[in-house]
């Protein structure tokens, strides 16, 4: 099945079958399909080489930069040598041994968990830094201002009344703390927190602690879910007069994550924290057993400071032909604390450092310049992506494309492309050396949810790599996000995918699309619905004022 999956990603499957068989031999006589080794990837990779060198004209320096070389022609419709030369020198790059995961290691085993705001933060910032150089990249810090700080105090619920049993819980990311000493109220169930559900509640609702049921996280969908519905319950706890908010985790096996429901930087309206599904479920059953009985003593004492500066972490590759035109790869460096932010998103940041290395190991230059940008804040509600496009403003009409990756290790199958219909054909070619990883299934949805965002309501064209789930949703921001859950095949895999990208965006011809007006974003957002994602979670009337986005 190995075997399989490394025919499958092989940029060239159609090699001969001569090839082929010399690489990974005919099944059960070279070694077990399901068990190929090192050395057989190695011959792998190299195998690869010559069919894809076969089609491509050699390189020549660049006589406006010593010691430098540029592919023959661009990556577009009409000229794909570029891609298919940058492809051929990645791969050993990248597939072979490499600086990425003694980074990650670094980043995650000794590091930890990255909150923005937190010294770790600060330690992460360094690290990115160091990396960049050592990978003969040039690299600076870029200050903003994060408008808070915030760090968990020692979360608590005791059971007074009827029943006491122990209940695990941690205080939402961005949550008030509760008064001095803590609440002492009673808990009332309020279902999924519909129209309904407060309904049936009534006038139970005001002073009471609520508790909300919540599904079980397994799609997609179900965490975007988890973004989407919280802001209409937690206005109805506030109109209504409830004292704080229990979440019912969406995570078996009592796993503790952390969850935010501020998406701006800002403290949250009311104290709210997430208990351990298993404990939810034996309160609720409680409550049903002795309805208007239970109480509890709530207190959650979060330690909340001034505003903060901070900062996002740019390497760059300078373009030859072009350098004030820019595209940019990123990652999000910080994370929440209570594993060690290895899927979300130490992964992609090492990635981001690694494809870096890998195209300027190439000895190629673009014809445009290259950022590599570990952002911060992210976990706020992309409170530094914000910051950059902001301190950026001046240069968005010559940004040509920002790419972001930010789900774990999961099997990327292309780039969700921000509605951008006029941008696929492009990002088709300069994909095709790729062709048989399956990294060509494009979408074309719009939606808030990591970094590209801002840039993308600025109207400058998006990629957001699509991946499988694989292990992401089970460990996502909870305490088991830990190394040993990163596929590291997988992510040099995806560095490969990443690069390519970023270099192919940067090398064609024409840009790969305009900037969009806001006439023209105004159409994009409500066709792509995600003019309501706005409405829901509270970005509306900046979109409209112009606060956030572009305003003509």
């Amino acid at each position: 099945m190995l075997a399989e999956r490394f025919l499958r990603y092989n940029p060239l499957r159609n090699c001969s079958r001569t090839v082929r068989t010399t690489i990974l031999g005919k099944e059960n006589q070279f070694m077990p399909r399901r068990a190929i080794s090192a050395a057989a990837l190695f011959l792998w990779l190299v195998g690869s080489l010559p069919c894809l060198r076969a089609q491509i004209a050699p390189t020549k320096p660049n006589p406006l930069i010593p010691g430098q070389a540029q592919g023959k022609v661009g990556c577009s419709t009409a000229d794909v040598s570029s891609c298919a030369e940058v492809t051929a020198k990645l791969l050993p790059i990248v597939m072979g041994p490499s600086p990425m995961e003694e980074n990650l290691r670094r980043l995650t085993d000794e590091i930890g968990g990255r909150v923005t705001g937190s010294p770790e933060m600060a330690k992460a910032v360094e690290w990115g830094v160091a990396a960049f150089r050592a990978a003969g990249v040039d690299v600076h810090t870029e200050k903003y201002m994060l408008p808070v700080s915030w760090s968990e105090g020692d979360t608590r619920l005791e059971l007074l009344a009827p029943a006491k049993f122990p209940v695990r819980l941690k205080a939402t990311g961005w949550s008030p703390a509760t008064s001095a000493g803590g609440i002492e109220a009673s808990v009332v169930d309020v279902g999924y927190g519909s129209e309904d559900d407060f309904a049936k509640a009534g006038a139970s609702v005001k002073g009471a602690i609520l508790l909300v049921h919540s599904h079980i996280g397994s799609t997609w969908d179900d965490l975007f879910n988890e973004y989407l519905k919280p802001p209409l319950i937690i206005g109805h706890a506030v109109k209504e007069g409830a004292k704080t908010i229990l979440w019912m985790g969406a995570r078996e096996r009592l796993l503790l994550y952390r969850h935010t429901n501020s998406l701006n930087g800002e403290i949250d309206g009311i104290p709210q924290a997430i208990v351990a599904r298993e404990d939810a479920m034996r309160l609720a059953r409680t409550i049903a057993a002795y309805p208007g009985k239970v109480r509890v003593r709530f207190n959650m004492p979060n330690k909340i400071g001034g505003p903060l500066e901070q900062q996002n972490v740019v390497g760059e590759i300078r373009g030859y032909e072009k350098p004030d035109e820019i595209v940019i790869l990123g990652a999000h460096l910080d994370s929440w604390e209570l594993g060690t932010g290895a899927l979300d998103n130490g992964c992609n940041a090492a990635l981001i450092i690694e494809a870096a290395r890998a195209i300027k190991a190439t000895g190629l230059l673009p014809r445009r310049t290259i950022r590599f940008v570990l952002l911060s804040g992210e976990e706020q509600g992309t409170v530094g992506s914000f910051e950059y496009v902001k301190a950026h403003r001046a240069e968005l009409d010559k940004i040509r494309a920002m790419v972001t990756f930010d789900a774990g290790i999961g099997r990327v199958t292309g780039y969700s492309l921000g509605g951008r219909r006029d941008i696929e054909a492009g990002v088709r070619e300069i994909l095709k050396p790729l062709e048989s990883w399956g990294v060509n299934n494009h979408t074309y949805d719009a939606s808030f949810g990591t970094d590209n965002f801002d840039f993308l309501l600025e109207g400058v064209p998006t990629l957001v790599a699509n991946q499988e789930e694989a292990n992401y949703l089970p460990n996502y921001h909870a305490a088991s996000d830990t190394l040993d859950k990163v596929d590291m095949r997988e992510l040099k895999l995806h560095t490969v995918i990443a690069a390519l990208t970023a270099w192919g965006i940067a090398d064609r011809a024409e840009p790969l699309g305009k900037r969009l007006s806001r006439a023209e974003l105004d159409v994009l957002v409500k066709e792509t619905g995600l003019d309501q994602q706005l409405k829901l979670l509270g970005y509306w009337d900046a979109w409209q004022s112009g606060a956030r986005g572009r305003k003509l």
